[in-house]
C-alpha cells in the first residue's frame, strides 16, 4: 500500500501578539541599495484575471526575478549584511552610507580573504556576487543533489562550490565549521552566538517592501489586506512581519507563512509553541524552502507576528508556476510558493478547513512575492508541460 500524500493545511497562530522585536533607528538599507550600480526597483505586477478567479479585489506580485542582474531577491540581504559587517570591522560605522568601493582596500587590511555561505542556490550565488564586488574569494556549500544549473550559476560567479552529503541544515553546520580565520560567514539563518549578520540580512530585505509601498502609493492604491510569504528558515517572513507590523502604519494586513508540507518548520513550531525541527529528507520542488529548522532570530518575530502558517503541496506550486507563466512572469517553484499558498488557502476556505481569519472572508487585496526567476530550466519546463492540480 502506498503512503498517503500529505495534504495542504493551515493553522492559526495562538501566539499572535503585538510584542514584536524591532530594531532601533539606523542606516537605511534602501539608501545603500540605491547607491549601488545597477539598482532599479523590481516590478509590482497586478494579476486581475487570477484575482477574479479567486474572488479577490486585487492581487499583486512583487517580481524578484532580476535584482542586480541575479534571479532572486537574496542579493538585498547578502549585500547589506556584508556591508554592515565590514563597516563594523574597519571602524566605518559612523560614515555616510555608500557603496562597496570605499571599503575594498580597507577590507584587505583586516585579513579577510573569503566569504562563506551555505545555500540551496540563490543566497550562495548572491554572496558570491558580493565577494566579487569586494575582490574577495567565495566558498559556497550546497546540499548534494542541488540542481546542476544552480551549482554552475554559483561557479559562474567565480566561487568555489562544496557539495555536502546531507540536507540544507547539514550545509549550515558545515559552513559554520569552515568559516575560520580569514573567512567571513554571511549566512541568512541564525543560531545562538551567530545573530548579528543574519539580523542584517533580514534588514536588507526591507528594500523590497519600501518599494512596494512607493509603487502602491504612486498608483493611489490602498495597501494589501493579506500578505503571503515564503518561510524557509524564516528570514524573509520575519522581514515581512517587521515591516507590516511597524508602529505608525494605518492598517496591518493578515500575514501567513507558506512552506512545503514535508519541510513545514514554522508551522510545526507554531503548533508546538516553541521552535522544533522537522527532520528530512526534504524533497519538495520548492528547493529554496527545503529547510527543517527555523532561524533563532526569526522565531520571536514570527511567533508574535504571523496570523497563521500554511503548508502546501508541490502541485500547488506547479499550478502557481503555470499561472505566473500565463501572466508572462517566469518563476521557479520556490518563487511561486506565495501564490501557491494563496491557491491552497482558497481551496481550504472553500471546504471549510480554514480559520475564518484567513484574510479571505471578504474580497481581499493580496500581496505575494515571486522570490526567484527560473533557476532550473529542466524542472521549469517539466512543470509547464504538465497539467492537472491537487
Amino acid at each position: 500500500m502506498s503512503t498517503p500524500r500529505p495534504s495542504a493545511t493551515m493553522i492559526p497562530n495562538p501566539l499572535r501578539s503585538n510584542d514584536i522585536p524591532r530594531e532601533g533607528p539606523g542606516p537605511s538599507p534602501l539608501a545603500f541599495h540605491e547607491s549601488l550600480p545597477g539598482y532599479a526597483p523590481t516590478p509590482l505586477i497586478e494579476l486581475p484575471e487570477v484575482a477574479r478567479s479567486l474572488g479577490l479585489s486585487a492581487l499583486w506580485v512583487k517580481v524578484e526575478s532580476s535584482r542586480f542582474g541575479l534571479p532572486a531577491f537574496k542579493i538585498l540581504g547578502a549585500s547589506w549584511a556584508a556591508y554592515r559587517e565590514l563597516r563594523r570591522l574597519v571602524g566605518a560605522e559612523s560614515e555616510p552610507v555608500g557603496g562597496f568601493a570605499p571599503l575594498v582596500q580597507r577590507v584587505a587590511a583586516t585579513g579577510i580573504k573569503r566569504l562563506v555561505a551555505s545555500t540551496e542556490g540563490n543566497h550562495g550565488r548572491a554572496v558570491a556576487r558580493v565577494a566579487s564586488w569586494l575582490d574577495l574569494d567565495a566558498t559556497i556549500l550546497v546540499p548534494r543533489g542541488t540542481a546542476r544549473e544552480r551549482v554552475e550559476a554559483i561557479r559562474g560567479e567565480r566561487a568555489g562550490v562544496v557539495e555536502v552529503n546531507g540536507s540544507y541544515d547539514d550545509t549550515v553546520e558545515s559552513a559554520r565549521d569552515l568559516a575560520e580565520e580569514g573567512c567571513l560567514l554571511i549566512q541568512d539563518t541564525a543560531w545562538p552566538g551567530y545573530e548579528r549578520i543574519p539580523r542584517w540580512v533580514v534588514q536588507g530585505y526591507a528594500t523590497m517592501f519600501h518599494e512596494v509601498d512607493r509603487q502602491l502609493e504612486h498608483d493611489r492604491r490602498a495597501g494589501p489586506t493579506l500578505v503571503l510569504v515564503q518561510a524557509g528558515v524564516g528570514s524573509l517572513a520575519s522581514a515581512v512581519v517587521i515591516h507590516y507590523r511597524a508602529s505608525g502604519r494605518s492598517t496591518s494586513p493578515v500575514i501567513l507563512s507558506v512552506e512545503p508540507v514535508d519541510a513545514a518548520g514554522v508551522q510545526a513550531s507554531i503548533h508546538a509553541g516553541r521552535p522544533v525541527e522537522v527532520p528530512g529528507p526534504h524533497r519538495s520542488i520548492m528547493a529554496g524552502l527545503n529547510c527543517g529548522r527555523i532561524s533563532s532570530l526569526a522565531w520571536p518575530v514570527l511567533s508574535a507576528g504571523l496570523d497563521g502558517a500554511l503548508a502546501v503541496e508541490d502541485c500547488h506550486a506547479e499550478r502557481a508556476v503555470r499561472d505566473l507563466a500565463a501572466a508572462e512572469i517566469s518563476a521557479g517553484a520556490s518563487g511561486a510558493a506565495g501564490l501557491a499558498g494563496l491557491l491552497a488557502l482558497r481551496e481550504l476556505v472553500a471546504v471549510g478547513k480554514s480559520e475564518k481569519r484567513s484574510g479571505l472572508e471578504k474580497p481581499s487585496q493580496v500581496l505575494v512575492f515571486c522570490t526567484e526567476g527560473v533557476t532550473d530550466r529542466i524542472a521549469h519546463d517539466r512543470i509547464l508541460s504538465r497539467g492537472g492540480s491537487c
